[in-house]
């Protein structure tokens, strides 16, 4: 059997004759079968030259925002080392602060394990792993993890500071230290003396202060009036609750101006001067009594404000 052949008619432009080209299918099929490979093999080069200049661009873009992710780092750990110098100062203040709240200062050990914390276990596939770029990353998380750590420190340092004072001001404001009259200091607090009427010897439990009839009585701190009223050899008296402990006595009033359950303040007018009850004359007659105990008011008062 004779092999089979084609018969290619090429027509020229024009006028010019055509021409028969007889080719025989092995030919034909050897020739299409080049072409196909030149195709693939363009096709496998065209790839291979656009995935190499994606390669190149993503590589160029990587480079780029790693040389952003660096200048953001290196701006960061600036930063931090500006914050760090911060919460020394504020540290440094804190034991000012203590000290004035009547607080031991922070224990050393203490404050350096607050700067310094737990050393983390090694980790493989931590950061600190990944390169330059990692390990500056890992310094700055570290950096900012004690940062963070002293900042907690110091947050509860001045709360506890805070607290202290807001206590030491309360007392302080509950002290009774000034004289609740003008006058003359006519008789000392004393474990025992003779009355001056009685002619008896018994305690004295206060100081007496001579002034003049109707000098106002203030109250020698803050706090909240228990008694008001006659009392017995007292005359009119007048007693005001300081809180802690404390408790101050006026006696032989006049007249009294506070009522019972009224919260005072230092210095606001309470009572008169007079001499009701056993009294030789106008005088004040002033107790304080710390825990049920009476004490010398002196102990309290100022000393620029008695007048002797």
């Amino acid at each position: 059997m004779s092999e089979r052949k084609w018969t290619l008619v090429v027509v020229p432009p024009g006028s010019g004759a055509s021409r028969a080209v007889e080719v025989s299918a092995r030919v034909l099929k050897a020739v299409t079968g080049l072409a196909g490979v030149i195709g693939l093999i363009a096709l496998l080069l065209g790839y291979g030259t656009m995935s190499r200049s994606v390669d190149l661009q993503r590589s160029a873009a990587l480079e780029k925002e790693n040389a952003r992710l660096a200048e953001e780092l290196g701006r960061l750990h600036g930063e931090i080392s500006l914050l760090s110098d911060t919460i020394k100062t504020i540290a440094a203040r804190d034991q000012k602060i203590r000290l004035l709240a009547n607080l031991e200062p922070i224990d050393p050990a203490v404050h350096q394990a607050g700067i310094g914390g737990p050393t983390p276990p090694a980790d493989p596939n931590s950061i600190a792993n990944m390169g330059v770029l990692g390990r500056r990353a890992s310094e700055v998380r570290v950096d900012l993890a004690a940062l963070i750590r002293r900042a907690n420190l110091l947050a509860a340092s001045f709360g506890e500071a805070g607290d202290s004072l807001e206590n030491h001001r309360e007392r302080v404001a509950a002290m009774p230290s000034i004289l609740p009259t003008t006058g003359w200091l006519t008789s000392a607090f004393s474990q025992m003396r003779e009355h001056p009427i009685l002619h008896i010897a018994r305690p004295h439990e206060g100081i007496d202060v001579q002034a003049p009839m109707g000098a106002p009585i203030a109250a020698p701190a803050g706090g909240r009036v228990i008694k008001t009223g006659w009392e017995s050899g007292y005359g009119n008296v007048i007693v005001i609750d300081h809180g802690y402990g404390l408790q101050t006595k006026f006696a032989h009033c006049s007249k009294i101006e506070a009522q019972t359950g009224q919260v005072v303040k230092r210095s606001q007018v309470i009572a008169y001067v007079g001499n009701t009850g056993l009294a030789t004359g106008p005088h004040l007659h002033y107790e304080v009594h710390v825990n049920g105990k009476p004490v010398d008011p002196l102990r309290y008062v100022l000393p620029d404000v008695v007048v002797d």
